[in-house]
């Protein structure tokens, strides 16, 4: 069990497009995510919301190197513009109590009163872990939280590798031994190497957890013992 020490009222969340749309949008999940990120903010808490392309980014990918022989960057952009779509659905469903655009580019900072921030991909070579680090840097927040659909991020793929272990507690240094220094489309890593990267430069701590339990996530969020992944 894990405990977050140091008190924040600005989170700070990578959330996972695996959470809201696996096969089709897990509207019960996105349901319970709103009313729980809606109960924070009445608490005086500030989130910033950044949104995965997932199965659809997957999709997409697939289908487009089926057709033809496709770039790197142009793979990119289709899973950009995934993250976007889940995007504006997290924006909607929170209506008139969210900023009223999704960011797309997390190097400028948002000057508003709204509690509630919706973000997506910005432009190919990452994904959206390193827009979250990003907007996390640029608006004073030093902790991230990866919400996805794993327990805990693995010495190894544990859908490979039997002997994988789940990680508790890491420092940057030895993570990024495991999630190596190059991201590429459809890379399958428990956080984006370059956002691994940058928050290590910043000092930042990323949390990595299943977004589905979000009485596990709530813990978290008040600073008890929780489930999950720590990296600093």
């Amino acid at each position: 069990m894990i405990k977050i020490n140091k008190k924040s009222q600005t989170f700070v969340l990578s959330v996972g497009g695996s959470l809201i749309c696996p096969d089709e949008v897990d509207t019960e999940f996105l349901k319970k995510f709103r009313e729980l990120i809606l109960k924070k903010v009445k608490q005086g808490n500030r989130f910033f919301i950044i949104c995965g392309g997932g199965n659809v980014n997957r999709r997409y990918n697939e289908a487009a190197r089926k057709i033809a022989k496709v770039s790197d960057i142009d793979l990119d952009w289709l899973g950009i513009f995934a993250t976007r779509f889940n995007a504006q659905l997290m924006r909607v469903i929170f209506g008139a109590l969210a900023y009223p655009e999704v960011v797309i580019d997390p190097t400028k900072k948002i000057k508003t009163n709204k509690s509630i921030i919706i973000g997506s991909g910005y432009i190919p070579g990452w994904s959206s872990d390193y827009d979250a680090v990003l907007i996390a840097k640029n608006h004073g927040a030093k902790t991230v939280i990866n919400l996805s659909n794993i327990d805990y991020a693995y010495t190894d793929d544990p859908r490979t590798n039997p002997e994988a272990k789940p990680i508790k507690n890491i420092k940057w240094k030895e993570f990024r031994k495991i999630v190596g220094n190059v991201w590429k489309p459809r890379m399958n890593k428990p956080f984006d190497p370059i956002a691994s990267r940058i928050a290590e430069k910043y000092k930042m701590k990323v949390i990595i957890m299943n977004g589905k339990n979000l009485e596990n996530f709530e813990k978290c969020l008040e600073r008890k013992e929780f489930l999950g992944t720590v990296i600093e």
